[in-house]
């Protein structure tokens, strides 16, 4: 039972008015609870903001300037995958980004492959999900099965390593997996579901880097048990050929169309019979319980307050609107029960275990080796433009 865990497991912080330093972004529902170092304007808005408005400028395409580059961009890969089976591939994980991604691209009559990840953590209503996606819009659909031996034992090195992103071992082999697929098959474009709009803000403390494939091989070598002999690593010969020597790209096509994230849940759900699991990334039963409990509990993070705040300062959502959903538990008690029991059997932890690793102390992912930037190891490759800018991060200890 979730009660028998120690309540030192739980980071409780007092209310508001009894902490010192305490302050609240005047326009969204983060805080410096969720960052201790979060800076203000004049206006009481946080850097988050400004961050957000930044990226949206230079990466957002809107109204005709955004239907000309989406055009633009399908002109190209539907050029590239002449006399292919498949002109692009994209990710689906049954969620909406993903779904709305495979919408698209076959409105712009492309003939994506949709690859899915399936990392033995699928929900029912993940797998009915892609089923009605597929179905309905009549693209093909490549099933990616990780070695579930492998892949528990680095979910178990993760915990016991005591590091905050656990989920950078299926993120880092999703990526992997989609450049070898693309790369095997001649196809050159990657469609993404990632987007400024609903996934810019994020306090950076509360992941890791993705592609880093030596912190993944190092925290296993500290606590891993099993031999990675398939798990899909992202390496820099992997980064190399098929990012440099076959040429493929990735594409934000989000970015691109107006994305209004309640409108586009009415259009799939209508459109392709899409269901809501009730929070983002939620289709995969480990994300839920990560999300939902390790790292509230654990790590002191809701990740609500980053993707409400994202809608926020997207217009999709006011404060209020946020804070009300905040107020509504964070896991429902007899799924949490549910969830606990299913993960525990499934990664083979006895409670006792589990409840030792929710009480151990967060290390930081960097405490294990890190891939360093290529730059860093190789400065003669920097390109002569940016080599005075790197020699003087260098010289700043930068």
């Amino acid at each position: 039972m979730i009660s028998s865990f120690p309540a030192a497991a739980v980071k409780r912080l007092g209310p508001p008015e009894q902490r010192s330093r305490y302050r609240q972004c005047s326009c969204s529902v983060l805080d410096t609870d969720d960052d201790p170092n979060m800076r203000f304007d004049d206006e009481g808005r946080c850097h988050y903001y400004h961050e957000y408005v930044r990226e949206f400028q230079a990466n957002v395409r809107t109204g005709q300037q955004g239907e000309r580059a989406l055009a633009q961009l399908a002109d190209r890969v539907r050029a590239d995958g002449r006399g292919k089976a498949y002109d692009c591939i994209m990710g689906l994980s049954g969620g909406v980004d993903s779904t709305y991604v495979a919408y698209l691209a076959k409105q712009l009559g492309l003939r994506p492959l949709a690859v899915h990840f399936d990392n033995g953590w699928n929900s029912e209503l993940a797998v009915s999900n892609i089923e009605n996606v597929v179905n309905r819009l009549g693209i093909d659909l490549y099933t990616y099965v990780i070695d579930w031996a492998e892949f528990a034992d680095l979910q178990r090195a993760y915990l016991r390593a005591s590091v905050v992103d656990i989920e950078v071992v299926t993120d880092h082999a999703i990526f992997a997996t989609m450049y070898r697929i693309a790369g095997r098959r001649g196809i050159k474009h990657i469609l993404s579901g990632t987007n400024v709009v609903t996934e810019q803000v994020l306090p950076p403390h509360w992941i890791y880097a993705k592609t880093d494939h030596v912190n993944i091989r190092a925290i296993h070598a500290a606590f891993g048990t099993v031999p990675l002999r398939t798990y899909p690593f992202m390496d820099w010969r992997v980064k190399k050929y098929y990012q440099v020597m076959r040429r493929v790209r990735s594409h934000s096509v989000l970015d691109l169309v107006p994305y209004e994230k309640a409108a586009v849940k009415r259009l799939i759900q209508d459109e392709l019979g899409w269901r809501d699991y009730g929070g983002k990334h939620y289709e995969s039963i480990f994300t839920r319980f990560y999300q939902g409990y390790i790292l509230p509990a654990k790590f002191g993070i809701d990740k609500r307050k980053a993707h409400l705040s994202n809608l926020i300062f997207a217009g999709q959502l006011s404060k209020a609107e946020a804070l009300a959903q905040l107020a509504e538990p964070l896991y429902p008690p007899d799924l949490l029960e549910r969830d606990l029991e299913f993960v525990l059997k499934k990664l083979e932890l006895s409670p006792e275990e589990f409840q030792r690793l929710m009480a151990t102390p967060p290390r930081p992912h960097r405490d294990f080796a890190y891939e360093r930037p290529i730059y860093d190891r190789y400065p003669f490759l920097m390109p002569a433009r940016g080599m005075l800018g790197y020699v003087q991060r260098r010289m700043a200890g930068a």
